[in-house]
């Protein structure tokens, strides 16, 4: 993916979740995209890097360390960085804002008043506060990196970025290097450790620019800006009223006399007090523009150096006077010439001093990360369980201790997070103990205890071991909540089957664990071979594998015939009748006394059967 051909990437597809819509901000090292991440569904910007970029082991190191550094700045103040990667070229995800940069309000024309000067600048300030409490130094301060919601709020971008294009070596495409001689701090110009100081340098000039339209020494060159601005110390321009004071401390040529961010916030806040409150920022929204649009370069021009301006002398002296202050005169101009150019080059070629990396094994890792801040070191922190060790113990530092680390270099330190954790054993359908000792051999212990009724698990055993959801493995020692069963519960004895079927009877019961036996007796109401009653009877309490008896129908019980010989006959009648039988005929004289019956008496029958009453024998 080349960096120059924009349009051919629209639509294209970063990392599997960036789409690419428009391009909306362009320079010599990184292309700005409008995106969309079709994950999330929203937009974003994707800053491309050069693709020679991506074969670069050093820059992707440091980019990776930057952009995560980045990552976890979170403040209203600083642009949100999303995500990083390396799809053939390296790229950075930020949130979008769509109210455009500082430099695009300047390039289309807009100055900013007193008072929306001192709100850029506070806001921007407060930003660089918070950051350079985590540890960070942007370097690379411009109205380019000054970026503006739809609503007016200022995001700082680019943390991080310049640094790791820096120390990677990286060059624009004309020989000159990243980075913008227009803000830079005298320290910088020459070649010495740059710190938060320059950042807060970098916002005043940035400042007296927004308001009026004159960055303090900006020359031809970048020797001749270096060296007007190397010895010079900044005075603001008197259009600034209240805000002059504090821009005037805030670009001292000392770093150590230099306000802080915090107090640069305190400095204009004050002078608030004595302005009108700011009108709406004239935002002008993104459009394709030179990354930062700066027409001067942290390097020395094609020819490796620039003319002087003029050096004023005063008041005019006689000839001779002026023939013999020249030569010193000239003398110092060259020292201080000479020495602008040692500054620049350093500036561009030097690399952060380096310091031994301590012994930090068995230390902890707030160890780590107060010689990491006191180094200049980035700190990269990974964990690990390992038996033997105790939660935040230094077990590896990479590089090992003695080592020269260069500042900005990353120190990688390996921390124990305690012992290994132990896999829990499966312990359900065991009986307590068993579940306790197992617990035990693995060096974990029983927590609590519940309860509950179980139709699988026996009284007794565990139903369920409770874990987190997911967590099969714990810390060394800890205690295993068990959920123990009770058993089956107890249930009623159901309904006999309206169809009082033996089958759908034994099913009812076998469905319930409970087990089924069976009886019969004699019913007037129930057929035969159909069922009773349960007993214990419907609705009655029992215990899984009690046993319910069916009671199985016989039918109506047979009665024995009485003995009626000699009984009288209407006698004999109202007694077969009370006993069930039907008296159908009575053979011989009604007279007489019963002689015998048919059926005969002592014979057992069914109630309902038919008997005839015979009183004399036959042919009598």
């Amino acid at each position: 993916m080349a960096i120059h051909d924009s349009d051919a990437e629209i639509g294209r597809v970063l990392g599997g979740r960036y789409r690419i819509i428009a391009p909306i901000g362009v320079g010599a090292s990184a292309r700005v995209y409008l995106a969309d991440d079709i994950t999330l569904r929203r937009r974003v910007a994707v800053k491309v890097l050069h693709e020679a970029l991506a074969a670069d082991d050093s820059f992707l190191r440091r980019f990776r360390a930057e952009a995560q550094a980045a990552a976890s700045l979170n403040h209203p103040h600083v642009l949100g960085v999303y995500d990083w990667g390396n799809d053939d070229v390296p790229y950075l995800v930020s949130e979008f804002l769509g109210g455009g940069s500082l430099q695009s309000m300047l390039d289309a024309g807009h100055r900013l008043s007193v008072s929306q000067g001192l709100l850029v600048g506070m806001e921007a300030a407060r930003g660089l506060e918070y950051a350079h409490a985590e540890g960070l130094v942007h370097r690379d301060i411009k109205p380019a990196n000054l970026l503006f919601g739809e609503g007016g709020r200022l995001r700082i971008a680019d943390f991080g970025l310049a640094r790791a294009l820096a120390e990677a070596g990286w060059t624009e495409p004309d020989g000159s290097m990243v980075g913008t001689a227009r803000y830079a701090a005298p320290e910088q110009a020459r070649g010495e450790r740059v710190g938060p100081a320059a950042d807060v340098y970098a916002l005043a000039l940035l400042v007296n620019e927004a308001v009026c339209g004159e960055l303090p020494f900006t020359a031809d060159t970048t020797i001749a800006t270096l060296m007007a601005r190397a010895e010079t110390p900044f005075e603001p321009h008197p259009d600034l009223g209240p805000l002059g004071a504090t821009l005037r401390k805030a670009g001292a040529l000392d770093p150590a006399e230099r306000l802080s961010a915090g107090e640069f916030v305190r400095g204009f806040m004050e002078a608030a007090e004595d302005l009108p409150r700011p009108a709406m920022l004239p935002l002008v929204g993104p459009v394709v523009d030179t990354e930062g649009g700066d027409r001067t370069q942290l390097v020395p021009d094609a020819a490796g150096a620039a003319p002087l301006r003029p050096v004023p002398t005063g008041p005019a002296e006689d000839d001779h006077e002026v023939g013999r202050r020249w030569p010193w005169l000239a003398l110092a101009v060259v020292a201080l010439f000479a020495a602008v150019v040692g500054g620049v080059a350093a500036f561009q070629n030097s690399r952060p001093v380096t310091h031994p990396v301590p012994d930090l094994v068995g230390a902890t890792a707030e160890d780590a990360v107060a010689a990491a801040r006191d180094n200049g070191w980035v700190l990269s922190l990974d964990e690990i369980r390992r038996n033997g060790t105790t939660e935040g113990e230094i077990l590896e530092v990479d590089p090992e201790a003695g080592v020269d680390l260069e500042e900005g270099e990353i120190l990688a330190v390996l921390v124990s997070k305690g012992e290994e954790l132990i896999t829990v054993p499966d312990l359900v359908g065991q009986s307590r103990d068993d579940a306790e000792a197992r617990l035990d051999a693995v060096g974990l212990t029983v927590g609590d205890i519940s309860r509950r009724e179980s139709e699988t698990i026996p009284a007794g055993s565990v139903i369920e071991v409770l874990l987190e959801p997911g967590q099969i493995e714990v810390e060394p020692g800890a205690a295993i909540d068990l959920l123990i069963s009770e058993g089956p519960a107890s249930r009623a004895v159901p309904e006999v089957p309206e169809s009082r079927d033996v089958e759908e009877a034994r099913e009812r019961l076998l469905n319930l664990r409970l087990v089924p036996a069976e009886q019969t007796e004699y019913s007037p109401d129930v057929p035969e071979g159909s069922v009773i009653r349960f007993e214990p009877s419907t609705g009655a309490v029992v215990e899984v594998d009690d046993p319910v008896t069916i009671v199985i129908s016989l039918g109506p019980e047979p009665i024995e015939v009485p003995q009626l010989v000699g009984s009288d006959v209407a006698e004999a009648d109202r007694i077969l009748q009370d006993l069930g039988f039907v008296v159908v005929g009575i053979e011989g004289n009604t007279a007489l006394p019963v002689l015998y019956t048919t059926p005969r008496a002592g014979e057992m029958h069914l109630p309902g059967t038919e008997i005839v009453i015979t009183t004399e024998p036959p042919n009598g």
